[in-house]
Order: structure tokens, then sequence, then C-alpha cells
């Protein structure tokens, strides 16, 4: 017996080789028998949830594309009503700007008559007449400064005599032989035209020449 211990003791790693050796098919067997496979239900189970998961992720897919719609209407709601809210805003700065290019427009119109009095009170004085001459000046010097406070508005006068006629600015109110010009000149002016930065507010009544 002390022999068979010592044998023993002389070839310690005998014992753990036979833990590495291959299982038996005995063995492969039962390990086989502990896995059971699924039931029909349980595979029915899978496959619904396999089904709803797909339905799940096409209705999201389908959820993201209506947002992406909305996204862009919204986009093109907000672009528009910033290029509505631009011209609203350029229009009016081009009404302020009107107000005060042509704001006096109404008022200019109601002074007219009071130069076209002066310069008629201007041409009917005999400036030979030593006791009229006084009174031409003065109403030359009122006469000079209502015209020159109205260049200070941007107020132009329409004085045609010489030049061509122009319906846009002249009123022509007859025409008159002349062979003296050419035809469509301006022989003489009736009443003066004026201009409000740039925009006719009276035109000049003339009388046209034409061919004899």
């Amino acid at each position: 017996m002390a022999r068979e211990r010592s044998e023993e003791d002389q070839n310690p790693q005998e014992a753990p080789e036979a833990l590495t050796e291959e299982p038996t098919a005995a063995e492969e067997e039962a390990v086989a028998a502990e896995v059971e496979r699924p039931s029909e239900e349980e595979q029915h189970a899978a496959e619904e949830a396999l089904h709803a998961e797909a339905e799940s992720a096409d209705a999201l897919h389908e959820e993201i594309i209506g947002l992406r719609e909305q996204l862009a209407i919204q986009k093109d709601l907000v672009m528009r009503a910033q290029a509505d809210a631009q011209n609203a805003r350029r229009r009016a700065q081009q009404d302020v700007e009107r107000a005060h290019k042509f704001g006096v427009e109404k008022l200019l119109q109601d002074l007219l008559p009071v130069v076209d009095n002066l310069e008629r009170a201007l041409a009917a004085i005999d400036t030979e007449n030593e006791t009229q001459k006084s009174v031409a000046e003065g109403i030359e010097l009122t006469h000079k400064s209502f015209v020159d406070t109205l260049a200070k508005y941007s107020v132009e006068t329409v004085d045609p005599v010489g030049e061509p006629f122009d319906p846009e600015l002249h009123q022509a109110m007859a025409q008159v032989p002349n062979g003296d010009v050419e035809p469509n000149t301006v022989l003489e002016v009736f009443q003066k035209g004026y201009r409000l930065n740039g925009r006719l507010v009276r035109p000049a009544m003339v009388i046209v020449s034409k061919a004899p």
C-alpha cells in the first residue's frame, strides 16, 4: 500500500489531465436534451413583436417626413412674412420721403398766384415814371425774396422762352406763324410754370411758333 501511494505521489499531474478530456456522446445528448426548442406560440409572439417593431419604425419614419414638410412650410411662411415686413418698411420709408419732398405742394399751389400777381404788377408799372420807380423797386424786392424762398424748398421756375416746346412741361395756348425761328419754339410765356423736386406742379402757359 505504501508503494502504491508513493507512485501516486510521484505522478501528481495525472489527475488534472482527466478534467480536460472531451465530453462523451452521452454527455452531449444530455446537454442537448436540456436545451428546449421554443414552442409555436413563442415563435408567433416573437414574429408579432418583430412585425410591431417594423410598423413602429415605419410610423416613426412617416412622422419624421411629416415634420420635415411642416418645417419647410413654416420656413416658407416665415420668409414670406419677413419679405412682407421688409416691403412694408420700404413703402413706409418711400411715403415719408414723398411727404418730405412734396408735403408743401398744396401750399405752393396756393402761393403761386401771389408770385403771378407780383410779376403782373411789375409788368404794368412804368419804370420811366419817377413816381412809380420806388414802388417798382419795392415790388421787385418782394418778388425776388419770394422766389428765393421757394428755391430753398427745391422749387424751380419753368420759363421756356426761346426753347423747344415740351408737352410735359408746357401748355400751348396758341400757335403763331414765324419764319425767324424753328417750328414749335416757345415765343412767349403767358404764365410761368413751376416744379417741386423735379415734379411738375404747374405747366408754363406759352405761345408756340409754327411754319409760315
